[in-house]
């Protein structure tokens, strides 16, 4: 019998149409698409000078930004002009998305001190109201010298750290989404919707694809963040060479389910 709750959740992360038409064609087509969500990203933040402007396009057309990806510098030197950027558009939970490669742990302890960091530059976010936690890539999967994963250290560092699981991530690095959702699935309260495309293939998109047409087991792994407190199902694909095609194909599949 299919669920309809995921459906009535299911959200787009703006940076997949980074580089394509101007926000307010981008929100139109993601509303008469039938999002009801958008996810934000930090560089739309970063070069933001009309936030009437955004939540103006949002209201338009009657999309919420519950959801948004936010740097940790951000949140360590600006933290107020974050949340006054999440109080005009109503967010709910934000994550920082990513730490660069040369600023990366090597040890159990280094990234649950990580993970410690985190929990307190969101203090000012959670303070105010928000939920705020951490969103994977793949290097959280790529197991350390004694076998454990940067992914249960930064949890276990940050016990109050909200999770935003991103399993085609977790897949790329060697991993299985299924055993991250039943251990993690207390603290995964958004997932990334993408798709990886059989090997060889959409290498102009960097080899990921529209959701439905690659290799993830996305009616399995609904089923299972089904089961968890996951509220939001966000599409995503860092490289497109179509955004409508993608936000199209990817929204239809995932309803039909």
């Amino acid at each position: 019998m299919k669920d309809e709750r995921p459906v009535s959740q299911l959200s787009y992360q703006l940076y997949s149409s980074r580089k394509f038409g101007p926000i307010g064609e981008t929100l139109k087509m993601l509303a008469e698409t039938g999002y009801s969500q958008v996810e934000g990203y930090g560089a739309l933040y970063a070069s933001l000078d009309d936030l009437d402007g955004l939540v103006g396009h949002l209201h338009a057309n009657s999309l919420n930004m519950a959801t948004a990806h936010v740097g940790l510098d951000m949140l360590e030197t600006d933290s107020a002009r974050f949340l006054e950027i999440a109080r005009a558009v109503g967010l709910e939970t934000a994550f920082v998305p990513h730490l660069a490669a040369d600023l990366r742990p090597d040890s159990a302890a280094g990234w649950q001190a990580f993970g410690a960091r985190l929990a307190a530059a969101g203090g000012p976010l959670r303070d105010a109201g928000l939920m705020f936690g951490w969103h994977n890539h793949n290097f959280e999967y790529v197991p350390l010298e004694d076998g454990s994963l940067p992914m249960d250290h930064i949890l276990e560092g940050g016990p109050n750290l909200a999770f935003e699981f991103d399993g085609a991530w977790c897949v790329r690095a060697g991993g299985d989404p299924m055993p991250v959702i039943e251990r993690h699935g207390d603290r995964i309260v958004s997932a990334h919707v993408k798709d990886i495309a059989p090997t060889g293939e959409k290498t102009d998109e960097d080899g990921w694809a529209d959701v439905g047409e690659g290799t993830m087991d996305w009616r399995a792994i609904m089923a299972a963040l089904g089961e968890t407190g996951c509220k939001y199902f966000v599409m995503e694909h860092d490289n497109p060479s179509d955004d409508v095609r993608f936000a199209k194909a990817s929204h239809a599949f995932i309803s039909g389910l």
